[in-house]
């Protein structure tokens, strides 16, 4: 994501916040460096916390905490989930810290691997050689096609982590924060969540909202939508910056002759994919390769490029875009992420839509979304899930928070459509919304006008003014 000059900002004691200093290794946590981080300032630590927060006796977890102590006089801890759910706090910070310089004067920046994913018991439903053979294959718009290709994965993770499938939602990975915020001796949790990390946040002020700090969530999720609802506010999400990357794209001499174009790409590639490195590139493999470039504008440029080799037959990198997307690594392994991420979904929610029902939803928004509609067959596979869920996660009210919690939206978020953002602050109670008008997912580091409210509200606890709205330059 490209980031817009963060200003510095002076800092403010605020009462509840820990002072400075704070203890050199936090009761529970024993830090050393990590052995994967470029530089030593990266601390590495390890948080035991129960499987089962109900029967200690099914044992425990460990999860995988990183830090990246504060360069100035320290607040305190903040703690970060940038999204999946599924995705990887410890790699991620590690990447990204330097963008988070202006917070990293005066906090510790912390995140984790919640449990369930990569170093934390990660969920791997399938070999990397049957899982690519999945993500090649699957949406499918044929019904029995789409369920044995979920049987398939969903039995996978069943043998492979059948133990911990029933405590990977997100009620238990907000009680492992409040274990962390114990073990990092912060009087609060302060706290940055991306995406899905709004969500868990959400959940941890409605659990423990005398221990809610300061609080961001950009990019909102709002928990109260069924799957099939879900599903088809992000098809057509994903079509609208669709439609605004094409704008975009023909107005700069656009490398392709525009959407009939990326239309035939995908039949074409339906009917015969293009191979690269002994590897398939079909229509599936196109449609998340476009999937992820439309995550950030900073990568619109590179689908354009990827899309004008594909029609010339080089399918180089639309398999590069698309294996961002799926998580594979250099050596052809693949990280937890999509494996986590349909764990927590399902171990989210009673909810369980029938193929039947997702295939009906998915035909209905091809019609209007060629690219994006084939994804909503995907929200059938809950009803072939392995362990129930539970809902009690979909409930959230922070009115019990000191502070108001900052809730972030940008107006063209394809993966977490705007329209959440205001219903998450409305469901919070205690909250201020904060508009992006621009495009991506998550606005933080966008523009200064969101960057500076935010690292306000950090710092110093300024609470934005009600209906602020930042431009998209």
């Amino acid at each position: 994501m490209s980031r817009a000059k963060l200003v510095a900002i002076a800092l403010v004691a605020m009462t509840g916040v820990g002072g400075g200093g704070g203890p050199a290794d936090p009761p529970g946590l024993k830090w050393a460096r990590c052995a994967e981080a470029p530089l030593a300032s990266y601390e590495c630590a390890t948080l035991r916390v129960p499987l089962d927060y109900a029967d200690a006796s099914k044992g425990t977890l460990d999860l995988a905490v990183v830090r990246l102590r504060a360069t100035g006089p320290r607040i305190g801890s903040l703690v970060f989930n940038f999204g999946g759910p599924g995705g990887s706090g410890v790699t991620t910070l590690i990447a990204s810290g330097a963008a988070f310089g202006t917070l990293n004067r005066n906090y510790d920046l912390v995140s984790f691997d919640p449990r369930g994913v990569d170093r934390s018991s990660g969920i791997q439903c399938l070999p990397p050689k049957e899982f690519e053979e999945f993500l090649e294959a699957e949406p499918s718009l044929n019904e029995a096609t789409e369920r044995n290709l979920s049987v398939e994965f969903a039995q996978g993770c069943q043998r492979n982590a059948g133990r911990i499938l029933p405590y990977v939602g997100t009620v238990n990975a907000a009680k492992d924060m409040e274990l962390l915020r114990q073990g990092l001796g912060d009087p609060k949790l302060n706290y940055l969540g991306f995406s899905y990390g709004t969500h868990l946040g959400a959940t941890y002020a409605t659990l423990y909202p005398a221990k809610t700090g300061r609080m961001v969530l950009d990019a909102a999720l709002d928990p109260t939508v069924g799957l099939l609802d879900q599903s088809k506010t992000q098809v057509l999400g994903f079509q609208k910056a669709y439609e605004n990357y094409l704008a975009d794209c023909l107005r700069q001499n656009c490398p392709f002759g525009g959407n009939a174009a990326v239309v035939a790409l995908l039949d074409q590639l339906q009917k015969k994919p293009l191979v690269v490195n002994g590897r398939e590139v079909t229509d599936d493999t196109a449609r998340s390769a476009i999937s992820e470039a439309l995550y950030s504008k900073a990568t619109w440029p590179l689908l354009s490029e990827a899309l004008a080799a594909a029609i010339k037959g080089d399918g180089t990198g639309l398999q590069s875009l698309a294996d961002q997307y799926a998580g594979r690594q250099p050596d052809g392994t693949y990280n937890t992420l999509l494996s986590s991420l349909n764990a927590v979904l399902c171990a989210d929610t009673t909810d369980r839509p029938t193929f039947a029902q997702s295939e009906a939803l998915a035909r209905d928004l091809t019609k209007v979304s060629p690219i994006f509609g084939p994804d909503a067959a995907s929200a059938g596979i809950c009803s072939i899930w392995p362990v129930p869920g539970e809902d009690t996660n979909k409930r959230v009210d922070a009115r019990g928070t000191a502070l108001p919690i900052v809730v972030v939206g940008a107006k063209n978020d394809p993966a977490t459509p705007y329209v959440w953002a205001p219903k998450l602050t409305a469901e919070l109670g205690n909250a201020v919304l904060l508009t992006f008008e621009g495009e991506g997912h998550g606005a933080y580091g966008q523009t200064a006008c969101i960057t500076d409210a935010v690292d306000a509200f950090l710092i110093n606890g300024t609470v934005p003014k009600k209906g602020t709205v930042c431009p998209a330059t």
